[in-house]
């Protein structure tokens, strides 16, 4: 919710192979050849560890050093927001080839500390380019948001479904937009009235947020007040905030269930794997180490990245626990809306969409 020569442009293509097809780099394609790369992170408050956006981004870059020993990593945490453009000074001055930064909240920072320094390289998660040396990567997760709506209105018991955020911030609407949006489609569909719970994407400032990507008290609370109103699906775009929503769903007796963002939640969240129905992911790890390797090569990219369906960017990851539990037909639908939606059929109204 809430940062060359010929071998090295091998070893490069052969990671991104391997991550677009969603299989871990090969560790034999390791070279220590050519030129090096220092690529360094700036993270978003939550640490490294948040089960989401951190955690995901800076799996793209272990990526990138596993495929590549030429490729130096290093991150460093943000504790505020205050952090953010001190660290992103550090990084440039510590002699990182390229900086990226974790989360659209640096925005303001990554455009300053880039005009500042126009030799350096810079690129900004969930947010466009804001420079010639700055690479934007976005993510247009309404339509995996879409999918994970629909899916939910097929699956309530008791025709309400949930939904909150870390913060009134594009990056978390658009996926709020997109379940809101799924939900609608298959109301529209099935002759249904499935309600949604804390957010109604023709009212963007309204809803509910726990204004906070680490308060997981907050997100359980919020949680529990949706179970008291009916709800047994929930969707969580709020970070590490989102744990409670899991902790909630636990408490429940096996009557809840949750939809993670970001990441598979049965990986980055296994604790709670067993309440996830599936997950809507972003696809921060194959477009980081896509960045990367590209950097590596000596290409750093211009302009902005706009992961989608069609591209992988962002996607519904496996239903684990829940694949038996999902009908046939759901299924064969999803698969339908999927291909409607990248092709146009079905038109993504979110505001919040890159573009």
């Amino acid at each position: 919710m809430r940062h060359a020569t010929k071998i090295v442009a091998v070893v490069g293509a052969l990671a991104l192979l391997a991550v677009g097809c969603g299989k871990p780099a090969d560790t034999k394609a390791s070279t220590s050849g050519g030129k090096k790369l220092t690529a360094c992170m700036v993270l978003d408050t939550g640490g490294v560890d948040d089960h989401s956006f951190n955690q995901s981004s800076w799996a793209g870059m272990q990526e990138a050093n596993k495929a590549n020993s030429n490729i130096k990593i290093s991150y460093v945490a943000s504790n505020s927001q205050n952090d953010y453009e001190p660290n992103l000074t550090n990084e440039t001055n510590k002699g990182c080839d390229t900086v990226i930064a974790v989360g659209g909240l640096m925005g303001t920072a990554v455009a300053k500390v880039a005009k500042a320094n126009p030799d350096q390289q810079y690129a900004e998660i969930d947010a466009g380019s804001s420079g010639d040396n700055v690479y934007g990567l976005q993510y247009n997760t309404a339509q995996g948001g879409f999918l994970g709506g629909y899916l939910a209105a097929a699956m309530t018991k008791t025709g309400k479904v949930a939904t909150f955020g870390g913060l009134n911030i594009p990056p978390v609407t658009i996926y709020m937009d997109g379940f809101w949006e799924g939900v609608q489609y298959y109301n529209k569909q099935k002759g249904k009235k499935v309600q949604v719970l804390g957010w109604d994407e023709n009212k963007q400032k309204a809803g509910t947020f726990a204004n906070s990507f680490t308060d997981q008290n907050k997100g359980k609370q919020i949680s529990q007040a949706f179970i008291q109103q009916g709800a047994d699906i929930i969707f969580p775009v709020a970070g590490g905030t989102g744990l409670g929503a899991g902790a909630a769903a636990q408490g429940s007796g096996g009557k809840v269930n949750v939809m993670w963002v970001d990441t598979d939640g049965c990986e980055s969240a296994a604790q709670y794997c067993k309440y996830f129905i599936t997950s809507v992911e972003k696809g921060l790890t194959k477009s980081v180490t896509e960045y990367v390797n590209a950097a590596a090569d000596g290409k750093f990219p211009k302009g902005s990245y706009i992961g989608d369906l069609k591209n992988g960017g962002t996607s519904l990851a496996p239903y684990h626990n829940f694949d038996s539990k999902v009908p046939a037909d759901v299924k064969s639908e999803l698969d339908q809306i999927k291909a409607d939606i990248i092709s146009g059929k079905i038109k993504i109204t979110s505001p919040s969409q890159p573009k």
